[in-house]
């Protein structure tokens, strides 16, 4: 029998045992929206720290959307996996095309999840970057370079379940990763949770009001 998260929220639960000692740090807490949101709400409000959002988008194959060629985060990272593109038969205007597509869809995600705020200063700031979990990991790590980009301090990436592959990947990229789950065949992240339902737009900005993002860190 596997072990398996409750839901969402039991993976934050159980992430915040494990990143109590940063509470000191005064983190901010960053989530990959949209399920990260609900698993970094309980981190957030462990650790009494701020919670955002960092939207990162995949960019899929356009027959295949579920095949990733590479992700999309501000400030202008972009991420492409020249040799999924080739296995999928993607051609240089394909890419374009689609990070078009997926750059739009982030602005307007943004849009709605901020509520006209603006995104949270990490210059300097320890960042904890949340997701409910990861599989290849394209999507963190662009996440990753654009907190580098954007001057945090440090950055932990803390999420409930991740594949042993990505997660050695990962590791170098960042000063320290919290992983509860760390299964040796993870062919689905849904599968290590009881209650895997789709988080909706509406519950994002629910929790960004509740965990008072809007007030500055």
């Amino acid at each position: 029998m596997i072990d398996t998260f409750r839901d969402r929220a039991d993976a934050g639960r159980r992430l915040a045992d494990r990143l109590g000692s940063y509470a000191a740090d005064r983190p901010v807490v960053l989530a990959l929206p949209r399920g990260g949101v609900v698993t970094a709400f309980e981190i957030a409000r462990t650790l009494h720290a701020p919670l955002d959002v960092l939207v990162v988008r995949k960019l899929g194959a356009p027959m295949q959307p579920e095949f990733g060629v590479g992700a999309i985060a501000p400030g202008g990272v972009r991420i492409v996996d020249r040799g999924s593109m080739r296995l999928a038969g993607m051609s240089e205007r394909d890419l374009e095309d689609v990070v078009r597509s997926e750059t739009a869809e982030l602005e307007r995600r943004e849009r709605r999840y901020r509520q006209g705020r603006g995104p949270l200063d990490v210059r300097g700031r320890t960042v904890i970057l949340v997701d409910d979990g990861i599989a290849t990991g394209v999507t963190a790590r662009a996440a990753i370079a654009a907190l580098r980009g954007a001057g945090a301090g440090r950055i932990v990436l803390a999420v409930g379940v991740c594949a042993p592959d990505t997660a050695r990947r990962l590791r170098p990229e960042v000063d320290d990763l919290v992983c509860v789950l760390l299964p040796d065949d993870l062919t689905a992240v849904g599968l290590y949770f009881d209650d895997f339902r789709p988080v909706e737009d509406d519950e994002v900005t629910d929790l960004l009001a509740r965990s008072g993002s809007a007030v500055p860190a």
